[in-house]
């Protein structure tokens, strides 16, 4: 047996949590439940990782048993990867039959006809994702197990969600096995990343919705207003009550998206009166600001509530759920006027030059 693949299955399971090894195992279900018993799970992670390892060893576990460990793990801990969203797109409005064998015969002959030193594995799970897990090699080197990259596709949607630790040379290849294999015309980029999956997943399946239940139910809400003292008078009620109208339109009641960060590039010129000649470089001026948060909307959804912003917030910060992107490009809008100094700003729009098709068949 390699011995490569008995180190990567053990660090493998150095990264799951020790209390939560067990039940990763069993999913796997590589290991018979009587080779589990035998396995001292009180004992430290290098420990059970070697006992682990051995196991696999004497079971003779080959490279696709390591890779579906690993698409297991990352499928359970899948906030551990960073996420980008990428969405196809189709001549006409047909719905193809989606036949999963076939999809993983095209997609395995696209990408191995360009090369051939690669690892792919397929593994599909209840809600019709297809999560697919790539080490790639070069011409003359072997698979990179520990630099994968990872492909999450619901069938009969256009969105993929690609996390790639590898060379961005691969991306075209692996962009066009997903086109030819899942029978679409081109695929773009939709400048949507974040560590939460399941978030982008809201984000673009439309789960995201303004009507979610109320941070506190109603019978729990009435008990609170019983215990408030009527003799109390709140001077700023009528303030409040404005702020919490207009945030609840940006954010809605229920929880947001979960996502860590916003990133915008501003471009801009200085100007000045032509009189003046004070700025004598006609370049623009670039910066870049990013906002960044363990959960960067309910963040953002707090600011007005807690007087650290003015209600509502600038669209710049609350578009990001129904624009579905969290990357923004702001240029400085053509002035009508040649005198009119006044800096006036458009957020670029999806169809502008930077959402160019990856590739297009």
């Amino acid at each position: 047996m390699d011995e490569v693949i008995v180190e990567y299955i053990r660090r493998t399971v150095l990264k799951i949590p020790r209390d939560e090894i067990m039940a990763v195992l069993q999913k796997w279900g590589f290991l018979s439940e009587a080779q589990l018993q035998t396995i001292n799970f009180r004992q430290t992670k290098e420990s059970i990782s070697h006992s682990v390892a051995q196991l696999c060893e004497e079971s003779s576990a080959n490279i696709k048993q390591a890779a579906l460990l690993d698409i297991i793990y990352n499928h359970i801990y899948p906030n551990k990867r960073a996420w980008s969203v990428y969405r196809m797109n189709k001549t006409g409005e047909e719905t193809d039959f989606f036949d999963f064998r076939d999809f993983k015969k095209k997609f395995r002959r696209q990408i191995q006809s360009a090369l051939i030193n690669v690892t792919i594995n397929f593994r599909e799970y209840e809600d019709n994702a297809i999560w697919i897990r790539i080490a790639w090699g070069t011409p003359y080197t072997k698979p990179n197990q520990y630099k994968t990259s990872y492909v999450v596709y619901h069938s009969q949607t256009p969105y993929v969600f690609i996390s790639a630790s590898t060379l961005r040379s691969n991306l075209p290849l692996l962009c066009q096995a997903m086109v030819v294999a899942s029978n679409y015309h081109d695929i773009r980029e939709m400048e949507l990343r974040s560590h939460c999956l399941n978030s982008l997943k809201d984000i673009v399946f439309k789960r995201y919705s303004q009507n979610f239940q109320t941070n506190y139910p109603l019978q729990e809400r009435n008990v609170l207003t019983e215990n408030v003292d009527l003799r109390i008078n709140d001077e700023n009620s009528s303030e409040k009550e404005r702020i919490h109208r207009l945030n609840q339109e940006c954010f809605g009641d229920g929880p947001q998206p979960k996502l860590d960060f916003a990133q915008y590039k501003l471009e801009t010129m200085f100007k000045s009166d032509p009189k003046w000649d004070v700025l004598e470089k006609k370049e623009p001026f670039r910066c870049l600001v990013k906002f960044s948060s363990p959960h960067l909307l309910e963040s953002l959804k707090s600011l007005a509530p807690a007087g650290l912003a003015d209600a509502p917030l600038s669209p710049l910060l609350t578009c990001i759920p129904q624009k579905a992107r969290n990357y923004f490009k702001i240029r400085e809008k053509k002035s009508l006027h040649p005198g009119n100094f006044v800096a006036l700003f458009q957020l670029q729009d999806s169809s502008e030059t930077q959402h160019m098709p990856i590739l297009s068949t």
